[in-house]
């Protein structure tokens, strides 16, 4: 279903074997990594949800670049008996491409769901954290985690919960280690997206604020 307040649209190869996620009203939704570029060279490896009816447009070979449009979606999973927010790429459109290879183009509308957290990283980088209801079909909203550097991020630290703010950037990944009960440290991926453009947005009807599930998410220090 289309959604002008949610949209992603990126190039990448798929990494690996899908693997069947899950069923609703009998379609099967598989689930796999989809391999990004950035301009530097750096690659985001994006969790991407594709429906059954998408999968005869998936080529057997990795190799292909496919340009994969939907949304950005999340859900909530018990990981090591805590809720732990999870994103993915719900991929509503597939097709081969062989032009701009490192397209990775996010649109958000939503409302802030929690206080804004404005920081430095260690390199003395200004960054801010949010954390983005977006609403869908059916009553249902996704949780999306958000960053703003620099100038950005000292206007999106002026926000407050339940305000509505438009961004655009892209979604990207990191790894980071979290450090156990043990002493061991285990190695996680986190997703957000990186806002290119933030400003405030008028509130509608179907967005107001929804109070933020728990779940952690970690920290961001990713340029």
């Amino acid at each position: 279903m289309e959604n002008p307040n949610n949209r992603i649209i990126a190039t990448g190869k798929l990494e690996g074997e899908l693997a069947l996620s899950h069923e609703v009203m009998n379609e099967p939704f598989y689930t796999g990594t989809l391999a990004v570029r950035r301009l530097s060279g750096t690659i985001d490896r994006l969790p991407v949800t594709i429906p059954g009816k998408l999968m005869p447009l998936v080529p057997e070979d990795r190799e292909r670049l496919l340009l994969v449009s939907g949304q950005v979606r999340s859900y909530n999973k018990v990981v090591d008996g805590a809720g732990r927010l999870m994103v993915t790429l719900f991929a509503q459109g597939i097709q081969e491409t062989t032009e701009n290879d490192t397209l990775n183009r996010v649109t958000l509308t939503g409302a802030l769901c929690k206080p804004p957290v404005y920081r430095s990283t260690p390199f003395g980088r200004e960054i801010c954290d949010m954390m983005l209801a977006v609403n869908r079909a059916f009553g249902k909203s996704d949780y999306i985690p958000c960053i703003a550097w620099g100038r950005n991020a000292q206007y999106a630290a002026r926000f407050g919960v339940g305000d509505h703010v438009r961004l655009t950037g892209r979604l990207q990944s990191r790894e980071y280690q979290k450090l156990t009960e043990n002493g061991d440290y285990l190695i996680r991926n986190a997703y957000e997206v990186s806002s290119f453009t933030l400003e405030a947005a008028e509130p509608e009807a179907a967005y107001a604020p929804h109070p933020a599930p728990a779940f952690t998410v970690g920290k961001t220090y990713l340029n």
